[in-house]
């Protein structure tokens, strides 16, 4: 059996995101290349307490994200308490975790290597490098991952680092090589994620749905991908296979792709922006430590009184 991710609106993304309205592309198009930062410097942000955010901090991490739908928090807190990721959530209207089978006990997952099964069996939970993806992608529509918060309590030894990028410039860069690729990979089963299985049967249905469509109240994009080769189906025709051959392509090569190595008390808060990470080499002594939180709820970077603009 298969449960189409129906996101809403996927086959006929709604503007500035749809292909019959050019006018209200090219303006917001415009905009967004004219705010976007330069380096990920640009998205880093000193706070002095994250559990408690002044409001010109809030402010200042609220206007990265609407440059580039990510921000980076950076703090001289090291303490290893996760409600600093909770509640750096919370002051962005993110309440509503994604209790996934893997995650801890309260729904904050502890990304660190594994030696124990499940965990030691999948990728986020060993050294070795993880590709190209957005969180959730196999997710059923009712849980599509919207926010996400990466909170660094130990990095790596070596490597370990984080490269992102913003979906909505992935999808602007497709746009621009092809209108079709978009259409392509707005199609309602664009990509399928196959069944996973367990010694019971069927753990979670297989997952067809659109790389890109849009949200019914904000209409703001969503993107759901994975770079991965196995455990995936992608719709069998030429033009589904030539778009994601230059989505990869822009994976690969876009001077829009940033590198992120997070220092103790440093957090990635994002609209699940395309991220990928390299291998790491652990110190035993003191091995890494990241605590990821996943988000059914959409950031709101509404401007609170005595905010920064």
């Amino acid at each position: 059996m298969i449960a189409t991710a129906e996101l809403p609106l996927a086959a006929a993304l709604r503007a500035p995101f749809g292909l019959d309205d050019a006018q209200a592309w090219r303006s917001w198009r415009s905009r967004k290349l004219a705010a976007y930062p330069a380096s990920v410097a640009e998205l880093v942000v000193e706070v002095r307490d994250p559990m408690h955010l002044s409001r010109a901090e809030r402010g200042a991490l609220a206007q990265r994200l609407r440059r580039a739908n990510m921000a980076v928090y950076a703090s001289a807190n090291r303490s290893p308490d996760k409600e600093i990721a909770r509640a750096i959530g919370r002051q962005f209207g993110l309440v509503r975790l994604d209790c996934n089978w893997l995650a801890d006990e309260d729904a904050i997952s502890s990304i660190e290597v594994g030696d124990r099964e499940p965990r030691s069996e999948f990728i986020p939970y060993s050294d070795r490098p993880i590709n190209w993806h957005t969180d959730g992608y196999y997710n059923p529509a009712e849980r599509t991952i919207r926010s996400m918060i990466l909170h660094c309590v130990r990095p790596a030894a070596e490597g370990g680092v984080n490269r992102l990028l913003d979906h909505e410039i992935a999808y602007l860069l497709l746009r621009d090589e092809s209108p079709e690729h978009v259409r392509a990979l707005a199609a309602p089963d664009a990509m399928t994620i196959p069944p996973r299985f367990e010694e019971r049967g069927v753990a979670r249905d297989a997952q067809a749905g659109p790389v890109f469509s849009t949200d019914p109240a904000s209409a703001a994009l969503h993107m759901r991908y994975t770079a991965r080769t196995r455990s995936i189906r992608w719709r069998d025709d030429p033009a589904t296979r030539a778009a994601v051959a230059s989505l990869e392509l822009i994976l690969a090569k876009s001077r829009f792709v940033m590198s992120l190595r997070m220092d103790p008390g440093m957090g990635l808060l994002c609209a699940n922006v395309l991220h990928a990470r390299s291998g790491f080499v652990d110190d035993p002594q003191r091995p890494r430590l990241m605590y990821r939180a996943r988000y059914y709820d959409r950031l709101d970077l509404s401007e609170l009184p005595g905010e920064t603009p």
